[in-house]
């Protein structure tokens, strides 16, 4: 008799799944995604080995510790030599930025973008209804959104909004924020802008946590391009299925994490104290509400039965699942590129393989962590390798300041086979060995051997090799 219960209760569990899983197709709102663009510099603001070692020097703040924690900062981060950095970095112009030379940065990556966009998509700015621009770490007047739409010269009816200190999840949180927006709005078209303004925010002093970012962070954006108009629905690439927003803000530990700051010394930056454990609690409190909407009922049953069987039995068997198989309801995974330690912790969290976190490994290695565009250069290394084909699902998922998780789930609409930024590296990608050049050239650095030397005599040194290479 109590078989028969069972059965009976996971039979109406089975049912009233599918029941809702056909409410939401039926109650779901239009929401596509015509074009995307994402900015690539020009080359002469590439950060090589050289000038990342010339950028240093200049900071005279730094001692022999801090010259070794840049370089194992700089080996352990998965960051190759093509990444690139504002052009008031490259010039020597970090100590003391100009307001002009922050706007300067974001409109060149504002018109280049919109400018691709607006050309491959065949859509005028003044067709636009919706603007969103999110800029964490810089805020002017007018607004960034009044800049675009003075240069376009766009309706007077647009509806623009401008969302700043949002972090590296910021373009999760405009596209929910349009999602809401077509609800009201139809026939409608949208347009999304996502970068930093990293030139202002350049660390010059020398506590370890703020300098991080200046490791880390490279210049990138990206504009897209979305419409809740049925009749481009053959022409849309990607339609968007679900957005889950978790904010943590209420935890000093959580709100603390990413600051916009001044240390002792009077230097401004940005102090990053992420750690592993609270990208794993963030993520997994935000897909404790994705999964039930994503994987189908079996396998959410299988997990339940797992977990169950672990806990009465308190064992710790690899064997058995710790975290449900995300691959049974997405195929491809945008995982946000912010470092290479916390791409291959969420990944091995997930069950994931080197399939799958590849696109963010490559990322990150190319064109570093590009804040809230980041994701978008993910989504561009599969278009390039071929691997988004019709009716793929894609998981994005990113974290940000404060502390936020963010996730979103596509649909494929269409085979994604177009030229991006990648296109002229992607055969390259993803390379046979990820050769350090930071470790090659500067691991004497870590010689316990070279300790007697002054810090005049390690900078001449660091001079050396420098000019060495260029000989």
């Amino acid at each position: 008799m109590e078989l028969f219960t069972a059965i009976c209760i996971l039979c109406f569990l089975y049912l009233m799944h599918h029941l809702y899983k056909l409410f939401l197709r039926i109650t779901n709102q239009r929401f596509y995604m015509i074009a995307y663009q994402c900015y690539k510099p020009a080359e002469d603001r590439k950060l090589t080995t050289d000038l990342c070692a010339s950028i240093i020097l200049r900071n005279k703040n730094l001692g022999l510790d801090d010259y070794r924690f840049l370089l194992q900062t700089m080996v352990n981060s998965g960051i190759g030599e093509n990444t690139y950095a504002p052009k008031n970095i490259i010039l020597g112009k970090e100590v003391h930025p100009e307001l002009i030379d922050s706007l300067s940065e974001i409109d060149e990556i504002f018109f280049d973008t919109l400018d691709k966009l607006f050309a491959n998509s065949g859509i005028s700015p003044q067709e636009v209804d919706i603007l969103v621009v999110n800029v964490s770490l810089l805020s002017s007047v007018p607004s960034l959104t009044s800049r675009i739409i003075n240069h376009y010269k766009m309706r007077p009816d647009i509806k623009a909004f401008n969302l700043s200190g949002m972090g590296c999840s910021a373009s999760l949180i405009a596209i929910d924020l349009v999602k809401h927006l077509f609800t009201t709005h139809s026939n409608s078209f949208a347009i999304v802008f996502s970068t930093d303004a990293l030139g202002a925010k350049w660390y010059c002093g020398k506590e370890k946590c703020m300098m991080l970012p200046n490791c880390m962070m490279r210049s990138g954006g990206c504009s897209m391009l979305f419409t809740n108009k049925r009749v481009f629905q053959d022409l849309a690439i990607l339609k968007l299925k679900y957005t889950i927003r978790t904010h943590f803000g209420a935890y000093d530990e959580a709100y603390n994490c990413g600051i916009d700051m001044e240390d002792n010394q009077g230097y401004r930056g940005f102090r990053l104290a992420l750690t592993k454990e609270l990208v794993k609690a963030a993520a997994q409190s935000n897909l404790r509400v994705l999964v039930p909407k994503l994987l189908p009922l079996r396998e959410i049953i299988l997990f339940v039965i797992m977990v169950s069987y672990r806990k009465i039995t308190k064992t710790k068997s690899s064997s058995l699942a710790a975290a449900p198989n995300m691959k049974t309801g997405v195929e491809h995974f945008c995982i946000h590129p912010g470092a290479k330690a916390v791409v291959e912790g969420f990944g091995k969290s997930l069950g994931l393989d080197e399939y799958d976190i590849e696109p963010s490994r490559m990322t990150l290695h190319r064109f570093g962590n590009t804040a809230a565009g980041s994701i978008w250069y993910v989504l561009g290394y599969m278009e390039a390798k071929k691997r988004l084909k019709k009716g793929d699902r894609i998981l994005m998922i990113t974290f940000g300041a404060g502390l936020k998780c963010n996730t979103c789930v596509w649909e494929v609409m269409r085979d994604m086979e177009g030229s991006n930024v990648w296109e002229d590296c992607i055969d390259n990608y993803p390379p046979k060995s990820l050769v350090n050049h930071f470790m090659e050239k500067f691991a004497w650095l870590n010689d316990e051997s070279m300790s007697f030397l002054s810090l005049d005599d390690i900078r001449e040194k660091i001079s050396f090799e420098i000019k060495a290479s260029r000989c």
